[in-house]
């Protein structure tokens, strides 16, 4: 009954070609192999984000009079809402760790040289709008945290030139964060948002598909003889899958001992409380520009900083197009300590952002 369902299946969608596509697709397994695999597990905690949120879909109320009632009402009255909850919530957390983590290992394992650069540009996008669902996501409860925490993120937002005042109102849908912002954030996290970053994420995925994983570093250098292979289907695939589950676990254990709390209900007149804080992707930008002093030269020290972070996000995205000098060159050298830079910068900043 098995083959006659596969044959039917392929006498109407030619399955035969992409099924011989994984069989001949191999992986080198060299040193560093075990980076190959946070791609798969963004991937997966992006599943687990949109499943828990269809289901919280059926609940929510994106208005400033019902939206917290409506999360406490899960909570507390839909069978295992408040897990469901706590799950969508963790499974951003780490979903935007795994891509910082993948990010940097393609970073330092040089797999955005050619022809890899658009697989490497696909994928800090893809960081973005993750960094953007986290924003958006984030003043969905509608609770005292959430709102402070947009208004002085909104607040940076505006300060970029020439556009930042259209794209705050923009996203604000007024002057202020009032009961009119929770909806549009609402229709970001739901599906601009969704809509952009699967064809982003169809489009990498593609890429990596036709250019196969990248070889280790010093891997053209050996004999034929000591380069090892493993076959993507279906070894790679049931590794990926087992390490999926050991993933899961976790994310349960988290979501259950470490449950995730509501907050108390935005009041759109109260004072911000002490010490708000972004969510931990964010610190180290808010970290750094509360260290930049007001004026710098007679340039408005926030200013100074969103521009000194664009050009740097800049940077990032144009590595692959910079980096193109052979190994140990003066070129290679900076860039490579400019990555190490970057990353001993963002760890610091969140931690002392964090502790502070």
């Amino acid at each position: 009954m098995w083959k006659r369902l596969r044959l039917w299946i392929d006498q109407r969608f030619e399955t035969e070609f992409f099924i011989e596509f994984l069989k001949k697709k191999k992986v080198p397994y060299g040193k560093g192999w075990y980076w190959y695999y946070f791609g798969g597990i963004t991937l997966f905690l992006f599943l687990v984000q949109v499943l828990s949120g269809i289901l919280l879909l059926l609940y929510y109320k994106a208005s400033a009079d019902s939206a917290y009632e409506s999360i406490r009402f899960i909570m507390s009255q839909v069978k295992f809402g408040w897990l469901v909850r706590s799950i969508h919530s963790w499974a951003a957390n780490l979903m935007i760790l795994a891509a910082f983590i993948h990010m940097f290992s393609v970073f330092f394992l040089k797999a955005y040289r050619k022809p890899r650069e658009m697989t490497w540009v696909t994928g800090a996008v893809l960081l973005l709008l993750g960094m953007g669902f986290g924003f958006s996501g984030y003043l969905l409860p509608w609770n005292e945290l959430s709102y402070f925490a947009t208004k002085v993120g909104t607040d940076i937002i505006g300060v970029i030139p020439l556009v930042g005042k259209g794209i705050m109102t923009l996203l604000r849908g007024s002057e202020e964060v009032t009961g009119a912002t929770l909806p549009r954030f609402y229709g970001i996290h739901v599906a601009v948002l969704p809509l952009v970053f699967t064809l982003i994420l169809a489009i990498h995925l593609v890429f990596v598909q036709i250019q196969g994983m990248s070889e280790p570093r010093g891997w053209d250098t050996l004999p034929e003889e000591k380069k090892v292979y493993i076959p993507f289907f279906p070894n790679f695939i049931l590794r990926d899958l087992l390490l999926w589950l050991i993933v899961f676990n976790i994310l349960a254990v988290l979501a259950v001992i470490f449950p995730w709390e509501l907050g108390q209900k935005a009041d759109l007149f109260a004072p911000a409380p002490a010490g708000i804080k972004p969510e931990w992707y964010f610190i180290f930008m808010f970290q750094t520009l509360k260290y930049i002093p007001p004026t710098i030269l007679f340039i408005d020290g926030e200013l100074l900083g969103i521009i000194t972070f664009g050009i740097g996000g800049l940077f990032w995205l144009l590595i692959p197009f910079l980096d193109t000098t052979a190994e140990g060159t003066t070129r290679a050298r900076l860039i490579k300590y400019g990555g190490i830079f970057i990353l001993a910068f963002i760890v610091i900043m969140t931690i002392v952002g964090w502790l502070l």
